[in-house]
C-alpha cells in the first residue's frame, strides 16, 4: 500500500521520495494564490480575515506548511467558495496525472508570473487573439529550448552547426 509522509511516498513501498511539498498540498495553495488573486484580495487582508498573520498565508499559498481541514473550511468562506474549489483540476490517481508535466505547470503558476498569467488569459475574449498568444509563447519557448541545446552540445565539446532558415 502506498502511503504518503511529509517528504512523499514511503521509502519502504520502494519508490524514491520527492523534493519538496506534496503535490495535492502544491496544488491547494496554488489553488488559494488563485482564488485570493481573482478576487483581487491581498495576502494581509486575507489573513486578518483568518486570524493569522500574512506570512503565514504565503506559506500556504507556497505549500510550505500544509492547511488543515478546518483552516481550509475558513479559507474557502474567506475567499467566498466552496472547499470542492481546491481540489478542482487535481488527478483522482496517479494513473490519471500527468507525471512531470503537471508538476511543472504549478511550480510556474506559483510564481507572480505565472499567476497574472492564469487571471489575465482568460479575459481574453477572442479566441484568435488567444491563439496567437499561445504561438507567440511557444515560439519563444522553442527558441529558448534551442539555446539552451545548443549550449549544452557546446559544453559536452559537439559542435553545433546551424543553417538559415
Amino acid at each position: 500500500m502506498k502511503t504518503a509522509s511529509r517528504r512523499g511516498l514511503d521509502p519502504a513501498d520502494g519508490r524514491d521520495e520527492f523534493d519538496g511539498p506534496h503535490p495535492v498540498d502544491r496544488h491547494v495553495g496554488l489553488r488559494i494564490r488563485m482564488r485570493r488573486k481573482e478576487l483581487g484580495i491581498s495576502q494581509e487582508r486575507l489573513a486578518e480575515s483568518l486570524g493569522l498573520t500574512f506570512q503565514q498565508v504565503q506559506k500556504y499559498e507556497r505549500a510550505a506548511n500544509r492547511v488543515s481541514a478546518s483552516k481550509l473550511f475558513e479559507i474557502a468562506r474567506a475567499l467566498s467558495t466552496g472547499v470542492a474549489y481546491f481540489y478542482e483540476g487535481l488527478a483522482a490517481s496517479e494513473d490519471d496525472a500527468p507525471a512531470g508535466a503537471n508538476l511543472d505547470a504549478q511550480a510556474f503558476l506559483m510564481t507572480a508570473e505565472g499567476a497574472e498569467l492564469a487571471i489575465l488569459f482568460p479575459k481574453l475574449s477572442r479566441a484568435r487573439v488567444r491563439r496567437k498568444v499561445v504561438e507567440l509563447v511557444r515560439a519563444i519557448a522553442e527558441d529558448e529550448g534551442d539555446s539552451a541545446a545548443q549550449a549544452a552540445e557546446t559544453a559536452a565539446g559537439l559542435r553545433v552547426l546551424t543553417y538559415p532558415s
